[in-house]
């Protein structure tokens, strides 16, 4: 099995691979919203920003924490008007390849 970027920049950068998971803890740990509401919200950033790779390594996790298709889905076509067809069309089947595979973190 191919080994995810996540678990390559682990590897290759342990120092600031764990000050980053610290951040990442401390955000996952806020008060007020509930583990896949902050999942969906993630898909949403990263397809505004058109970043794939994040949109389909947070479909993954969106899934675990018991996301559906649809809701992973809206997340990401909620961008539409905001940056346009073309983050849709790039961001869409790494949603749907993050919902469908096991990725591990």
């Amino acid at each position: 099995m191919r080994k995810n970027p996540y678990q390559i920049f682990q590897e290759e950068c342990p120092q600031l691979f764990d000050s980053f998971n610290k951040l990442v803890e401390a955000q996952r740990d806020l008060p007020g919203m509930d583990p896949k509401t902050k999942q969906l919200i993630n898909i949403a950033i990263q397809t505004a920003h058109r970043n794939v790779q994040g949109v389909k390594m947070h479909s993954a996790m969106a899934k675990k924490m018991g996301a559906t298709w649809e809701e992973i889905k809206g997340a990401v076509v909620m961008n539409l008007h905001l940056s346009g067809l073309s983050s849709i069309l790039e961001c869409l089947p790494a949603a749907l390849e993050g919902f469908e595979t096991d990725i591990e973190f």
